[in-house]
C-alpha cells in the first residue's frame, strides 16, 4: 500500500457538473465527520498490514470548505492516524476558500502540494457552471499560496463547456498558462446523471459544443501545453519533468490504495471497495466498531489484465510489457492479440522500446481503445 485518498465531501457551493459524493456545508455534522474519519484510519490500518504510504491526496467535496479550527484537526488527524511521514501530500482546493492562514495550517503541516478547481478563467463561464469562485480568486489564491511557500501547484481546467468557444479556451489557457505553474489538467466536461447539468440537457436547455469543437479544444490543449514545455503524462494531465502527479500514477499503474471517507473508493489486498455515501450511513457502522464499506467486489484474473490495460494506456508511455508479465506471468500480445492488431492497423495504437502506448491519433479516441481491451 503506497497511497491514501481522503474524501471530505462538503462544499459551500454545488457545482452544475458535479457527481462526486458531497453535501452543503452548513448544518452538517462535520467535527463528528472528521472523528468517524480518524476511527476509520485506525480500523483499517489495524486490519492491513502497511508500511510508509508515499502519497495522500485529500479530495473532495471541498476540503478547504472547511473552517480554520476543523481544517487543522483534519490535518493533525491524517498526521496522527496514518503511517506517513514524507511523500507527495496533496490538497484539492477552490480558489474561493483558502485563506492565508489556512494555507499556513496546511503548510505547517506538510502539505506539499496544491490543486485548485479552477475550470474556466472567464467569469461569465464560471457562474453558468456554478462555480462559487472569480478569476480574481484564482490569482490572489495562487499569489497567496506561493509566498506561504507552496511551489507544487496544480490547476484543474475544463473544456467543451455549454456555449464555450475555441477562442474563449485559448483565452483560458493563455491566462492560466501565464502563471507558470509545474502541473496541468485538463478535462473535457462529462454531463453527469443526477447533476443539473443533466436535467437541463434532457430539457434541450444545455448548449453543448459539437464533438468536432470538443476535438479542437482539446487540440489546443496539447499543443498550448507542449509550447510551454509542459509534457503530456497522461491523457489529461502535463507536467514539467519531476512534477507528475505521484498519486494519480498510481490509480493509473494498478496499483493498490487506501479510500478513506464517506462514498471514498479503494483497492486493498486484492479487492475494490468503496464506503457508504450518506453521512449517516458512513458514520454509524464507525461507532459500532466496523469499516463503514457498501459494496467490494475482488477482481478476476480477467478484470485485472483488463484493468491493467485502460488504466496504464492512459498514460503518454503506455503498459510496459516486461511488467506486464512479470505480474500476471502473461504475455500482453498474446492475451490481446486481436485488441492490439486492430487498434495498431487503425493507427490508435504503437509498440515503442517495451511499451504498448496510445498514438497521437489514439489520445483522440481513447474510451474507443479502452473498450477493444474488454475480454
Amino acid at each position: 500500500m503506497k497511497a491514501a485518498y481522503i474524501h471530505i465531501p462538503f462544499c459551500e457551493h454545488i457545482c452544475y457538473y458535479c457527481d462526486f459524493n458531497k453535501f452543503f456545508l452548513k448544518g452538517q455534522p462535520v467535527d463528528e465527520y472528521l472523528q468517524s474519519l480518524f476511527q476509520e484510519f485506525k480500523m483499517t490500518i489495524d486490519q492491513t498490514s502497511t508500511k510508509e504510504l508515499e502519497t495522500i491526496f485529500v479530495g473532495g467535496g471541498t476540503p478547504t470548505a472547511l473552517d480554520e479550527r476543523q481544517l487543522e484537526s483534519l490535518c493533525q488527524g491524517i498526521r496522527e492516524g496514518l503511517p506517513f511521514t514524507k511523500g507527495e501530500f496533496t490538497f484539492e482546493a477552490n480558489p474561493g476558500d483558502l485563506s492565508r492562514e489556512k494555507l499556513e495550517i496546511l503548510a505547517d503541516y506538510g502539505v506539499n502540494r496544491l490543486s485548485f478547481g479552477v475550470q474556466s478563467f472567464n467569469n461569465q463561464l464560471l457562474e453558468k457552471i456554478g462555480r462559487s469562485h472569480r478569476v480574481q480568486d484564482v490569482y490572489r489564491s495562487i499569489e497567496e499560496a506561493q509566498e506561504v511557500g507552496f511551489e507544487n501547484i496544480s490547476i484543474d481546467l475544463i473544456y467543451a463547456l455549454p456555449g464555450q468557444t475555441i477562442d474563449d479556451f485559448q483565452d483560458t489557457l493563455q491566462k492560466a498558462l501565464a502563471l507558470d505553474l509545474p502541473h496541468y489538467s485538463g478535462y473535457s466536461l462529462i454531463v453527469e446523471p443526477k447533476t443539473i447539468f443533466y436535467n437541463l440537457m434532457r430539457k434541450g436547455k444545455l448548449p453543448l459544443p459539437s464533438e468536432d469543437e470538443e476535438a479542437d479544444m482539446y487540440r489546443l490543449l496539447i499543443e498550448e501545453m507542449e509550447k510551454k514545455g509542459l509534457h503530456q503524462y497522461e491523457i489529461s494531465n502535463f507536467s514539467r519533468k519531476g512534477y507528475e502527479s505521484k498519486h494519480n500514477l498510481i490509480y493509473w499503474n494498478n496499483e493498490e490504495y487506501y479510500g478513506f471517507g464517506a462514498g471514498a473508493h479503494g483497492y486493498i489486498q486484492g479487492t475494490r471497495y468503496s464506503n457508504a455515501g450518506p453521512l449517516k450511513k458512513y458514520m454509524e457502522p464507525i461507532s459500532e466498531g466496523r469499516r463503514p464499506v457498501f459494496s467490494e467486489n475482488t477482481p478476476s484474473i480477467k478484470e485485472k489484465l483488463e484493468e491493467e490495460m485502460f488504466l496504464g494506456l492512459r498514460k503518454t508511455k503506455g503498459v510496459s510489457v516486461s511488467h506486464f508479465q512479470r505480474k500476471f506471468s502473461l504475455d500482453p500480445f498474446q492475451t490481446f492479440r486481436p485488441a492490439i492488431k486492430e487498434m495498431t492497423e487503425r493507427d490508435l495504437l504503437e509498440i515503442h522500446d517495451d511499451h504498448i502506448r496510445l498514438t497521437e491519433k489514439g489520445r483522440f479516441l481513447g474510451n474507443e481503445v479502452f473498450q477493444a481491451f474488454l475480454l
